[in-house]
């Protein structure tokens, strides 16, 4: 109670959060702005909540389900960042050079991070619209079909640039949402606008539970809807979501802290003071990336074989190794997010400059000596709480298949990357809500 009225005081707080409100309310009218040429009723059937198509639908606010302009949202530019970021670990010397230049550098690395974005858009788009296309004949309005193919002509590459140069503008404009959010409202603007599309599904998500459970309004309701096993099993659903919610809260927040004593100070008592600190490490480091890329990695042979003529045996081995639902693939989902998370982990924790910006700042670790000893002893540490790090992962992104196995239907979302990406930022953001409520005082030389 205490923050919320230090917040309706704070007049610069209240505009950034009505700054951050609007452009919620912008970002959720686009998503029903669709794609003129497009028969979005087709693409209903394509999406659940257990794939990646449902991942990146629930990022984007179901956006790409009503295959609106914004379809593709903010993610190439997640996709993006991402890459350039791997890029600077030594693998291109320049996108190096420039992490090291400060504001500088940032702002060259800023650039090219839209210029990829903007080009993984329209590929991204063009892959997307072929792909929906060869799955649905009925994914354009009839006018196009026949516009496209009269007279024996074939016309589609056109239609395909038309909508990936939209989509790419769309994704252009969340860019832009993302850098003013960034600018005039709260949090970070590409994070912030990823969480709201999350939120904007979830509603749905309870109501379909609701219709599928209780009602029986579905088109293949529960066999019991309206008794009271379908409410038990409601009441089931919600708990859990419940329960994952508080259970990710508590592992984000987890950290693993390594005590560091700095040097002697000058023994004058005002320059005496506290000489002993710490060093915390995530459990999560990762973070969502790790399941974000283990999705993707079993989505691409699918979507590539989709497009080869092959037989009913090859098709079935293919769903057999590349089907989260099937045991096979869901075990090499499991190990690709299990490997994806000690490689993020490293990458973006390295023990090596850890060990030399201590050695640096005249600190060390007790018991421990400097130099390549302390680089090997926070390597080990954060290996153990990686693997700690890596089985939670494992469980947050399989509950929402186990539970579509259990529960027969894919209307839910307990757990995976949802809550996840929810939780972390609520966490940053409620941060920074907190840093600009605290009363600042300043006493000058006069009093």
């Amino acid at each position: 109670m205490e923050t919320l009225k230090k917040i309706f005081k704070n007049k610069d707080l209240l505009k950034k959060l009505g700054f951050t409100l609007l452009a919620f309310v912008v970002f959720k009218f686009l998503t029903y702005v669709t794609m003129p040429l497009v028969n979005t009723a087709s693409l209903t059937d394509m999406f659940d909540n257990t794939g990646f198509l449902g991942i990146v639908n629930s990022i984007s606010g179901n956006a790409l389900r009503n295959y609106s302009i914004i379809a593709l949202g903010i993610s190439p530019y997640i996709t993006a960042s991402i890459v350039v970021q791997m890029l600077q670990m030594d693998i291109i010397p320049a996108l190096k050079e420039w992490s090291l230049e400060g504001e500088a550098g940032r702002k060259k690395i800023s650039r090219l991070n839209r210029y990829v974005a903007l080009g993984l858009a329209f590929v991204q788009a063009l892959a997307m619209t072929f792909a929906f296309h060869s799955n649905q004949t009925q994914l354009f309005q009839t006018f196009v079909s026949d516009w496209a193919t009269a007279g024996g002509r074939n016309l589609w590459f056109l239609v395909y640039f038309y909508i990936a140069v939209v989509l790419t503008a769309g994704t252009a404009f969340m860019i832009w949402l993302a850098d003013q959010i960034t600018l005039r409202g709260i949090g970070n603007g590409s994070s912030m606008l990823i969480v709201g599309g999350i939120i904007m599904a979830l509603p749905g998500t309870i109501t379909s539970l609701y219709q599928y459970y209780i009602s029986g309004t579905l088109a293949s309701p529960y066999a019991s809807a309206g008794t009271w096993s379908g409410y038990v099993l409601f009441s089931v659903c919600i708990l859990l979501f419940v329960l994952v919610l508080v259970g990710v809260t508590y592992i984000q927040v987890s950290v693993r802290k390594i005590p560091i004593q700095y040097a002697n100070r000058p023994a004058s008592q005002k320059f005496q003071g506290k000489s002993e600190s710490n060093v915390p490490l995530k459990v999560n480091t990762a973070g969502v990336i790790p399941v974000i890329f283990a999705s993707i990695i079993l989505s691409l042979p699918s979507t590539v074989f989709g497009y080869i003529s092959i037989s009913s045996t090859a098709s079935n081995w293919l769903n057999q190794l590349f089907s989260y639902t099937q045991p096979i693939g869901f075990a090499i989902y499991i190990i690709l997010i299990f490997v994806f998370t000690f490689f993020y982990t490293f990458i973006v924790v390295r023990p090596e400059q850890m060990a030399d910006n201590l050695s640096k700042q005249n600190a060390y670790i007790p018991g421990v000596r400097p130099g390549y000893d302390t680089e090997t002893y926070i390597t080990k540490t954060l290996f153990r709480i990686t693997v700690i790090g890596a089985l939670y992962l494992i469980v947050i992104a399989a509950l929402p298949i186990i539970a579509s196995m259990v529960l027969g239907h894919s209307y839910i979302q307990i757990g995976g990357t949802s809550l996840l990406i929810i939780v972390g930022v609520s966490l940053e953001t409620a941060k920074q809500i907190e840093t600009d409520t605290q009363e600042k005082t300043y006493t000058g030389f006069m009093r």
